[in-house]
């Protein structure tokens, strides 16, 4: 059997061990040359990995979603463009070291992960099996379940490997919105506690420590003063809850010089509970269906502006923003390209 079919869904029926090895797609090495243009401090990569439908644009066959899961990663750190990606499972359940050493071992050594701090931390109230929030959660902002459940197993399963650890709060309840001060003293304190516990580790590179919020009101000076004390940033959250990129801009430029760190979640054409229509529309997540070449280009610039002037860049993609991931970085590292070139000096 051809090269292209190796560990397919084929090979996994009649052979279990094949679904063990996945490989790149050779059409992949196209973006070679486009990475090599490409600043060095910017790093590009997917929301989670596991599509079979990114068959010939990643994967070199098709693979079932749980063995993308478990063994993608090796043939996804090889991808030219990918040299991050955002790890979104965590959000729902924490992982231990050892599961983190074990992705941290499928892909290059220059390859550095975004991992999402889980909910029992930054969910203020605790879901219902409806995953709608219910009760108030005694949790919420918990610097000793931060440590206990993200910081310290990340950190002793990825190390040098761990890029980013980010805090995404999700929407709060009114009530807390209209106690900013209370919710902004608790964030100061655990920001201050992960800060500390980074240091403690004397990485050669220190992961970035991120916020991203899923609430307009929260985008204010006290908040960019909360961040800039407590050594971290603010994480552009590209979708229907926020703002558009435009708005998020002034909060970054508060925290000025500093990294930029942004997840681009999903197309705002779909408004702020579209997940499940995106996904509808846009699987098997294989073509650009909801294009959205303004955020891209904005996107971009901002890009150019900020790695120009020596800072890093963390920026993953969603299918859910423009209906395929890997498409659209590729587009996004072509905008790149052109506005550095349009840059001053």
């Amino acid at each position: 059997m051809g090269t292209g079919m190796q560990g397919s869904l084929f090979d996994a029926a009649a052979d279990p061990s094949a679904a063990q090895i996945v490989r790149l797609a050779p059409a992949a090495l196209q973006w070679q040359a486009l990475a090599e243009r490409l600043p060095p401090g910017l790093r590009l990569g997917v929301s989670t990995w596991s599509y079979p439908g990114w068959e010939g644009l990643v994967w070199d066959g098709l693979y079932d979603a749980n063995v993308l899961s478990r063994h993608g990663l090796q043939a996804y750190g090889r991808h030219p463009l990918m040299r991050t990606v955002s790890v979104d499972r965590t959000f729902w359940r924490p992982l231990t070291a050892q599961q983190y050493a074990q992705m941290a071992a499928q892909v290059p050594e220059d390859f550095r992960f975004l991992v999402k701090c889980p909910n029992l931390v930054t969910d203020a109230l605790l879901r219902g099996e409806d995953g709608l929030g219910q009760t108030d959660n005694p949790g919420f902002l918990s610097t000793t379940l931060a440590l206990q459940h993200f910081v310290q197993p990340v950190l002793d399963g990825m190390g040098s490997k761990l890029g980013v650890l980010l805090f995404q709060l999700s929407p709060l309840p009114q009530q807390l919105l209209l106690q900013s001060g209370v919710l902004l003293a608790q964030l100061a304190q655990l920001l201050q506690v992960v800060r500390t516990a980074v240091q403690e580790r004397q990485l050669p590179e220190s992961p970035i420590v991120a916020l991203e919020v899923r609430d307009p009101q929260l985008l204010t000076p006290a908040l960019a003063r909360v961040l800039r004390a407590g050594g971290a940033t603010y994480c552009l959250g590209l979708h229907g809850k926020m703002p558009p990129i435009e708005a998020q801009l002034p909060l970054l430029r508060a925290l000025w010089p500093g990294p930029l760190v942004c997840r681009w979640s999903l197309n705002r054409r779909f408004g702020p509970f579209g997940y499940r229509a995106a996904q509808e529309q846009h699987a098997p997540f294989n073509e650009i269906l909801s294009p959205d070449p303004h955020t891209r280009a904005v996107l971009a610039r901002t890009i150019a502006g900020i790695t120009g002037a020596g800072q890093p860049v963390f920026v993953t993609i969603s299918n859910d923003a423009e209906g395929c991931a890997p498409r659209s970085i590729a587009l996004l590292a072509q905008a790149v390209v052109a506005a550095q070139t349009k840059q001053p000096g």
